[in-house]
């Protein structure tokens, strides 16, 4: 059984799932474009520093998904990392092309490790000893 099985209000919405770190400014203008964009609601968004108790329902912590970028296909399937954005891509005017083009050229094992000292990079900067929400979100 999986996590979309036990959870009625997860295994509903056959949407893919958008994880993002709300309280990172250049995250949060980053998935606001993408938000935007998003016209026919393809796409559920899921900001982790808000909906932290939404986290548990997918098996992820807080440290996990601050870790990498995070999206939960519809299949059920996740893509972390550069794959990430190339499903959420997929699913968004504008970019499925880019989204088409970087799985057809098998361009995305190259830019996951260029991905992955971006994320390590920006963790370091937005988490001191663990990884918490900001100060004043109530969490």
């Amino acid at each position: 059984m999986s996590i979309r099985d036990s959870y009625p209000q997860v295994r509903d919405d056959s949407r893919p799932t958008v994880f993002y770190d709300g309280g990172c400014p250049l995250c949060s203008r980053e998935i606001a474009h993408y938000r935007r964009l998003d016209r026919n609601d393809k796409l559920r968004w899921v900001d982790i520093t808000r909906d932290g108790d939404v986290l548990g329902l997918y098996g992820l912590t807080l440290e996990t998904a601050m870790q990498r970028f995070h999206v939960l296909d519809a299949r059920g399937h996740w893509r972390t990392g550069a794959w990430g954005f190339a499903e959420m891509w997929a699913h968004l005017p504008r970019y499925r092309r880019l989204s088409q083009f970087l799985r057809f050229t098998r361009v995305l094992p190259l830019l996951d490790p260029l991905y992955s000292l971006f994320a390590r990079g920006r963790v370091h900067r937005r988490c001191s000893d663990r990884c918490l929400p900001p100060q004043g979100t109530g969490r």
